[in-house]
């Protein structure tokens, strides 16, 4: 591990260098491909430069003990110097794993209700409520893209785009069945209701990420439904795309442009395929069993929301807090923290065996 740190160290340096050349300076496409890769190592190397450092005075601290008067003294620092080291070195790991290249982008949120009639609906509205919040706590934008209501205040599906740093790489691992019990308010019995609601995430995708050809798509225009004003039910506005080899069909119909719903159903049709993509190769990575890593298990309960005991439990890591109603106001930073650790642990084992066997 130390000779592909001082390997990437020296990269890193190179690279700086190569920035200070003026002919570089000049060229704002190698400038910035540069820029990019330096800002990417910088932790790293920071890091790396700070183990050295703590091992260099490990060195001198070892030469202490040897002196009978210092020894105490030198023991007590050599534990503290032993102890940032390991620090040092379990943050190394982490940063050693292969960057998810879709950590920096936007994602398109799509939540639905799921089994449990209104009370799923209602579910599904908290949901993105709770989401909702927690966009607004890391100062990230929400558009809702396409909203279905239920007519009894919850939501059958809502469709959003979420827009800020690295948004991907926190919300990645909320892909899932959620599950609520709670006693709904129309049950005059009292009795705990099991409900549920699917979440996805997925990168919003540029054009660049996916290619379309405009021959697979087929696109049928019809009048919009539900609220909107006098423009519904008498302009062919709303939009349906439906992507032929794949057979995904997205529909748009709130804004009364037609161009306008178009580019929203666009922007969700990429998603989805981008994310089918993304699938297919974790799929073939594992074979036997879809990876939690990179895209989050959708067909598994992930998480309970239980209203009695105020509390919220992750099954996948394992993880509970008793302040669920601190949650939906958007206080996920546990739960989340839980998962990426998680999840990231899991991915360097997999870097590390794969360079054992190697």
């Amino acid at each position: 591990m130390i000779e592909k740190l001082e390997s990437i160290e020296a990269k890193y340096e190179q690279m700086t260098a190569d920035m200070a050349d003026p002919a570089v300076q000049a060229d704002n496409a190698k400038f910035r491909t540069l820029s990019k890769g330096v800002s990417e190592m910088q932790e790293l190397v920071d890091r790396f430069r700070d183990y050295k450092n703590i091992a260099a005075q490990i060195a001198a601290t070892e030469e202490m003990l040897k002196d009978p008067d210092m020894r105490e003294l030198a023991q007590e620092e050599m534990n503290e110097l032993t102890r940032r080291r390991d620090a040092l070195l379990a943050e190394i790991k982490v940063l050693l794993v292969p960057k998810d290249p879709n950590d920096a982008k936007n994602i398109i949120l799509e939540i639905r209700a799921g089994t449990g009639g209104d009370e799923a609906a209602l579910f599904a509205s908290d949901l993105f409520r709770m989401y909702s919040r927690y966009a607004e706590r890391n100062g990230w934008k929400v558009e809702v893209l396409s909203l279905s209501d239920s007519g009894v205040g919850g939501t059958k599906e809502v469709i959003a785009v979420i827009t800020g740093k690295n948004v991907y790489s926190r919300l990645k691992y909320e892909s899932g069945v959620h599950r609520v019990q709670r006693v709904p308010a129309t049950e005059a019995s009292g009795r705990i209701h099991t409900s549920t609601a699917t979440v996805a995430i997925m990168p919003e995708a540029e054009e660049v990420d996916i290619q379309i050809n405009e021959k697979d798509l087929r696109i049928d225009t019809f009048c919009s439904s539900g609220p909107g004003g006098q423009s519904v039910n008498t302009t062919y506005s709303a939009v349906r795309i439906t992507h032929i080899p794949t057979n995904t069909v997205v529909s748009q119909q709130d804004e009364k442009s037609q161009v306008k719903n178009r580019a929203k159903a666009m922007k969700v049709l990429r998603s989805r395929l981008y994310d089918m993509e993304m699938q297919k190769q974790q799929d073939a990575i594992a074979k036997d069993r879809r990876s939690q890593v990179g895209t989050g298990e959708r067909s598994e309960k992930i998480r309970t929301y239980n209203f009695k005991e105020n509390r919220v439990t992750d099954h996948r890591v394992g993880f509970t807090m008793h302040q669920l109603d601190a949650a939906l106001e958007g206080e996920l930073g546990d739960l989340i923290d839980a998962a990426v650790t998680h999840f990231t642990s899991e991915k360097l084992k997999e870097a590390t065996a794969a360079e054992t066997s190697a």
